[in-house]
């Protein structure tokens, strides 16, 4: 039987993390940067590396349309036996929550495993995850730093000392991203799949649904589609295109800062995400929190309209109640895989300021019971109640009515499981998808009894924007 160890080795110092990826992991093919942009909120770590060596794995799912009469196991299933296969001792003084074991993401399609099929279909994988065999690992909060690598017992390390050596002759970290970015938004509406009229009549449809009694919430969403091209030069077209979609990237992490930001490239697809909500965490201890956001209003432009604009998102009675019915749908997840009595709700209804967003966030917490593992705990709140609304299957089935194109990666989790049995997942919102010359970044919002739709379209043009912030490049300085 294989005895895996996890070897890792800590740096003198910070390195800058985006430099550290362009010199280890710039050209690889399955790399991934889960990546705290922004630290002084409740992320803690960033972990950059890819998916190389002798026991890089990478498991993918694509949900069967008709749905198969084999048996065949799931992503969820392969993951979990995975994890089990590679189970580690954490090395003294690394967090356990950096025991990393696969990162990736799940897509919204891939509910169909749990009996809400689906009447579209992704073109992309409906799950995506890379074995975390080689990668540098940073805490913001203690600014300490490893490189670490996956072996078994009887092989040594081969990566730790080339890794090291390269980082060390980089500079340390430099300021994080942030501050408020004083160029012009993009506009979207042009390249949305449904336009105006459109999505104000599935709005219409939506407040038909909650008068009826269908559904106490619906969580409707639109979809940016537009061309990407990368920077002309004498590479070939796919290496091109994942040039510019890191640096667009880099960019996007620069101009919007965000606690679960993150950057996968997935052979030929690059997923580009700014996102503010924690779909699941599970940590060493086996306590699960989620940190579902509903209610969101622009940033103002001047220090009192922004206060104003947090005063009156605090104080929404329309955006309470959308908080209110996702947090209840995050407890009856929850309770669905942890110890009773073990659910509390710590903050309820926070506000918390982003680059161009000011958005209500709660936190419910509670205790897995000791037979469930975090994919399981994963599996039973998926997809993420805030991307749904209320309840989950019913609302669903509205949803599949209105939007005319599968979600794909938008509205999943993405993240990583670890050898340790921890877990960091986030709710896969401003994020932009590039895929082939093309780009995608899907944006939305609550429906609520008191919904105006106006003010819905207006909300959603809002999110859809975030992403599409890094294609604005600003002129050179003269």
């Amino acid at each position: 039987m294989t005895r895996w160890v996890l070897r890792c080795r800590e740096l003198p110092a910070m390195p800058d993390a985006e430099q550290a990826f362009r010199a280890l992991f710039g050209a690889g093919r399955c790399t991934y940067w889960l990546d705290s942009a922004m630290v002084d909120g409740p992320a803690r770590y960033s972990v950059l590396g890819e998916c190389a060596g002798p026991h890089a794995d990478v498991l993918t799912d694509r949900v069967a349309a008709p749905p198969s009469t084999t048996t065949t196991s799931t992503v969820y299933d392969r993951l979990e036996g995975r994890l089990a296969e590679r189970r580690v001792e954490v090395p003294p003084g690394l967090p356990a929550e950096l025991a990393c074991g696969y990162v990736g993401y799940f897509g919204y399609e891939l509910r169909a495993h749990d009996g809400a099929p689906s009447p579209h279909r992704s073109e992309l994988p409906d799950a995506y995850w890379l074995a975390a065999t080689r990668y540098v690992a940073l805490d913001h909060l203690t600014g300490r730093a490893w490189v670490v690598e996956l072996g078994t017992a009887d092989t040594p390390a081969c990566w730790l000392d080339e890794a090291a050596a390269v980082l060390a002759d980089l500079p340390a970290s430099g300021p994080r991203p942030g501050g408020r970015d004083p160029h012009p938004e993009p506009d979207p509406e042009p390249w949305l799949a449904r336009p105006r009229d459109t999505y104000l009549r599935d709005v219409r449809h939506c407040l038909d649904r909650l008068r009826a009694g269908d559904s106490y919430e619906v969580c409707l969403t639109n979809t940016v589609q537009m061309p990407f091209v990368g920077a002309a030069s004498e590479v070939s077209e796919e290496a091109s295109e994942a040039s510019e979609a890191f640096e667009m990237y880099c960019r996007l992490r620069r101009r919007n800062p965000a606690p679960y930001a993150a950057y996968l490239r997935l052979d030929d697809i690059h997923v580009l995400s700014a996102s503010p909500e924690r779909f699941l965490r599970v940590d060493a201890g086996g306590y699960a929190e989620s940190r579902p956001i509903k209610g969101t209003a622009p940033r103002g432009d001047d220090a009192a309209a922004d206060d104003l604009a947090r005063k009156e998102l605090s104080a929404s009675t329309k955006a309470q109640a959308e908080n209110l019915m996702i947090v209840d749908l995050v407890r009856n997840d929850l309770g669905r895989v942890c110890e009773p009595g073990s659910i509390t709700v710590p903050a309820f209804c926070s506000v918390e300021s982003y680059a161009t967003v000011h958005q209500l966030v709660s936190t419910v917490r509670g205790r897995l019971r000791a037979d469930v593992t975090a994919v399981r705990a994963a599996r039973a709140c998926f997809p993420p109640g805030s991307m749904t609304g209320a309840p989950k299957l019913s609302t669903m089935r509205i949803l599949d009515r209105l939007e005319t194109r599968a979600r794909g990666i938008y509205s999943g989790a993405l993240g990583h499981f670890g050898l340790a049995g921890t877990a960091d997942l986030s709710v896969v919102i401003r994020t932009a998808v590039i895929h082939r010359g093309r780009l995608t970044a899907g944006a939305g919002g609550a429906i609520v009894l008191d919904s105006d739709p106006a003010d819905e379209w207006d909300e959603m043009l809002v999110k859809a924007a975030v992403p599409l912030r890094a294609l604005v490049v600003p002129p050179c300085d003269d």
